[in-house]
């Protein structure tokens, strides 16, 4: 069950392939999105073998809803669909945004 307070998901295990927009298409239709952070984002000159995209929504009902598409396969990858405190930083990504010097602001 998603924390009531967050509005924002945290989604692995997404195909390198993957584009933002992509992203933006399919969790576009559980609600209205106020920002979303693919890493490393579409331009990155660095090869991947996985990637993390992170969603704000307008309304926190959405991440409930957002979690149902675990394990649904996107591209060629079972997404991986979790709520995500709003304001905190995942320790696993703090070497890759250091690198791609992106800052996760949601």
């Amino acid at each position: 069950m998603a924390p009531s307070n967050t509005h924002v998901i945290q989604v692995t295990n997404v195909s390198p392939s993957t584009t933002s927009e992509q992203m933006r298409t399919l969790f576009g239709f559980l609600g209205t999105i106020e920002e979303l952070k693919l890493i490393p984002p579409d331009d990155s000159p660095m090869p991947v073998t996985s990637r993390v995209c992170f969603v704000k929504f307008q309304e926190p009902e959405s991440v409930g809803v957002s979690q149902h598409l675990t394990n649904t396969v996107f591209v060629d990858r079972a997404l991986i669909v979790v709520p995500f405190a709003e304001g905190g930083k995942p320790t696993h990504l703090w070497k890759i945004t250091n690198v791609h010097k992106i800052k996760i602001k949601l």
